[in-house]
């Protein structure tokens, strides 16, 4: 089992920036993925980006060009860089991680809110 736990998230303004981490401890060496969903109020969970093992990395298409996902594998840590935030990137955001085999594990969550 992977367990999570994410810092960064709060309150900016819409053109703003903010960074998200997550530290995986557990058993990370069976890790394929790391990456961030993220759920708006009233609107279904979606990926926001991730990145393998392999660091083949995908985006929704909403943040390509804002949002940067890496890795630190020695820190077994994911890292979420948002630049020109806009209000509609509010939500709460969930690190998650796919093991071979595709269990998945999410974080608790944390928000980020972006005022217009």
């Amino acid at each position: 089992q992977v367990q999570l736990v994410e810092s960064g998230g709060g309150v900016v303004q819409a053109g703003g920036s903010l960074s998200l981490s997550c530290a995986a401890s557990g058993r990370v060496f069976q890790i394929y993925a790391m990456g961030w969903d993220r759920q708006a109020p009233g609107k279904q969970r979606e990926l926001v980006a991730r990145i393998t093992r392999d660091d083949m990395i995908t985006y929704h298409d909403s943040v390509k060009g804002r949002f940067t996902i890496s890795r630190d594998s020695a820190k077994n840590t994911v890292y979420l860089q948002m630049n020109s935030l806009k209000p509609e990137d509010t939500a709460t955001y969930y690190c998650n991680t796919i093991v071979y085999g595709g269990d998945a594990s999410w974080g608790q969550g944390t928000h980020v809110t972006v005022s217009s």
